[in-house]
């Protein structure tokens, strides 16, 4: 990981997060540091069950624990770590200082309550509005978010809303307060790609207006390459490659990220017929491979790879790759 800037916000140092299953244990995310400064966006990207949406459940205290358990780590918010503290204060700063636009968008909020009872509660609760005014604000967050006619759907219920606008609905919940750390999950993948856009754009005035630290979950690289400051690569739980968006993209040395990048159709290159693809399936993370998890999957795997994990490699001061080709590199 590289030494956090004076002004980083959000520090995770070698976290994992395990779950405790009938016979074994899974190590969803296994030793990942990231941070992430004022006013960045830093993607996390990679296959699903990479352990991505873990680690953000996990800087927010949001699983179950049992069967989740943290064997290390520390996630430090503004000096605090919030692995250690206690519940009253996570519920102070979740939903108002830290934020997250969680998954799916069709589970994620509640079918009993109407969208304005699930909106205005985030400001009568952290910002002590009155009801008058924070439905004002909520309002103001849904035409914000592109929903037409807002003063009057804000009364309906979830089961009324199509699964974009459900979608849009938990973007507003998660910016109402302004947060100073926003953990975005797929946060567009039920929307058109205009209203992606739109999103986008609204999260990048956000940033622009209050410094807000954004950690982007996608699968998407060309929004990576069109949004994000820096990009993280999981794979098996762990951070495989990290570095600027620029560095990665235009020198990726892990074999996982090349295969990554590969597999994206490319608008400025010749057509070449099928695209390129990762063999292979990601492993079982309750029984890893010996030695690099990416071995069984990779074309450039060696007996070393099967047999020892490789160290990290740093070929510049910003960019980094768990892989031993990318050590004889430096």
């Amino acid at each position: 990981m590289l030494p956090p800037a004076p002004d980083t916000v959000l520090e995770v140092r070698d976290l994992r997060t395990f779950f405790r299953t009938d016979g074994h244990v899974v190590k969803a995310v296994d030793g990942v540091s990231f941070t992430v400064r004022r006013g960045e966006t830093l993607g996390l990207v990679g296959e699903s069950g990479s352990g991505k949406s873990v680690a953000c459940l996990s800087a927010l205290r949001l699983l179950p624990a049992p069967p989740a358990f943290h064997p290390s780590g520390r996630i430090l918010y503004r000096g605090h770590d919030l692995l250690a503290a206690p519940e009253r204060e996570l519920e102070r700063l979740r939903g108002d200082r830290l934020a997250m636009i969680f998954q799916d968008p069709m589970t994620s909020l509640n079918p009993y309550l109407s969208v304005a009872r699930q909106l205005t509660e985030v400001l009568e609760v952290h910002k002590a509005a009155s009801p008058a005014a924070a439905r004002r604000a909520a309002i103001a967050m849904l035409e914000r978010v592109g929903i037409p006619d807002a003063g009057r759907r804000i009364d309906q219920h979830p089961h009324q809303f199509s699964g974009g606008m459900r979608q849009r609905v938990m973007i507003a919940m998660a910016l109402l307060c302004e947060p100073e750390v926003l953990f975005a999950d797929e946060p567009t993948t039920a929307l058109d790609v205009t209203i992606q856009a739109q999103i986008l754009e609204l999260i990048a005035e956000l940033q622009a207006a209050l410094g807000t630290a954004v950690v982007l979950v996608t699968h998407d690289l060309g929004v990576v390459a069109g949004t994000t400051d820096r990009v993280a690569v999981m794979y098996a739980g762990r951070i495989v490659e990290e570095g600027t968006t620029a560095e990665v993209f235009a020198n990726p040395l892990h074999p996982y990220t090349r295969g990554l990048l590969a597999s994206l159709p490319r608008i400025d290159a010749p057509p070449r017929g099928r695209l390129d693809a990762i063999p292979g399936l990601p492993p079982d993370l309750g029984h890893l491979p010996s030695g690099c998890p990416f071995h069984p999957r990779c074309g450039l795997a060696t007996d070393r790879c099967r047999r020892d994990r490789p160290p990290v490699a740093a070929v510049s001061p910003t960019h980094r790759a768990e892989c031993f080709e990318a050590e004889a590199a430096r």
